[in-house]
């Protein structure tokens, strides 16, 4: 049975349902960002540091390694979020593996449609190597969206010539923006916001009428897996996105790669974000920090 505390996470999706439906606006991005970052607490001995000419922070827990990083891609749906959102419950991950982490923000749909988003990823990652840190150093990790970007972000980098990260941790990842899993339907009554016509109409804003939900640079699906470094999926139980989650899996098993996959029963999307406050959350967090920690060579 799911923890009480986790029930924060399925009342934010319930409230963001309703204001939806009564098409009434969300507030201003600082808002928004507020209310997403209510559902995790601060964690402790963790210092935050701006980026000189970047919309980027460094989340720096105390003793972390200095030479491993965590390359966050937040989510929000490619119209929302924000490294201020996300700065908590990124610091908990952060903090458990031990390494320093860089969350940054990306240009907004429907302004900036497809590659924007990408290439601005490719861009970060970039600079981070241009830093003097190893790819075999860096760890791509990201919810929903970000999830996504987590590993379609390695194939347009290898597409310029940029080495590979270590490897990956999406988490709710969203792919599949024809929304065709089977999971629409069995987990249409269970998931407190997603659904198919909201998914379609997120990719419409962010790829624009001219994009494609079938280019491999947005759903990894249709690209070549081969080669990229080991892969940690985790995902709700009654999430629309779960057969998300379970094709990414499959796809990548098939050009072999190393994944894991965990379920959370019960679980919304992102229920991450109740690090500090939810025992799901916290057991997500540690899992990953054991996964992490090897794959970084800590």
């Amino acid at each position: 049975m799911a923890s009480k505390e986790s029930e924060a996470v399925r009342r934010h999706w319930v409230t963001s349902r309703e204001s939806a439906q009564r098409d009434t606006p969300d507030g201003d991005q600082e808002s928004g960002d507020h209310r997403w970052a209510e559902l995790t607490t601060e964690p402790t001995d963790v210092d935050y540091l701006s980026v000189e000419g970047r919309q980027a922070i460094w989340i720096v827990p105390h003793n972390a390694s200095a030479d491993r990083v965590l390359l966050c891609f937040h989510g929000g749906g490619y119209i929302g979020g924000s490294r201020y959102s996300h700065r908590k419950m990124f610091a908990h991950l952060a903090k458990a593996v031990g390494a320093r982490a860089l969350v940054f923000d990306y240009p907004m749909a429907p302004e900036h449609t497809h590659p924007a988003q990408l290439d601005h990823g490719v861009d970060t990652y970039r600079w981070l190597l241009n830093q003097g840190i190893s790819p075999e150093h860096i760890l791509f990790v990201g919810d929903s969206v970000g999830g996504g970007m987590a590993v379609t972000t390695q194939l347009r980098a290898r597409s310029i010539g940029l080495p590979l990260p270590a490897g990956a941790m999406p988490f709710s990842p969203a792919v599949d923006f024809e929304a065709t899993g089977a999971s629409y339907d069995a987990n249409r009554d269970r998931d407190e916001f997603f659904h198919r016509d909201l998914v379609r109409g997120l990719a419409y804003l962010f790829l624009g009428p001219d994009g494609s939900p079938r280019d491999p640079f947005v759903n990894p699906l249709y690209g070549d897996l081969t080669g990229l470094g080991p892969i940690y999926i985790q995902v709700g139980g009654d999430e629309v996105l779960l057969d998300d989650a379970n094709m990414l899996a499959e796809g990548a098993e098939k050009a072999g790669v190393e994944v894991r996959l965990d379920v959370f029963p019960e679980m919304q999307h992102t229920f991450q974000m109740a690090a500090g406050r939810a025992p799901e959350a916290d057991d997500a967090i540690q899992r990953m920090a054991l996964w992490a920690r090897p794959v970084l060579g800590l």
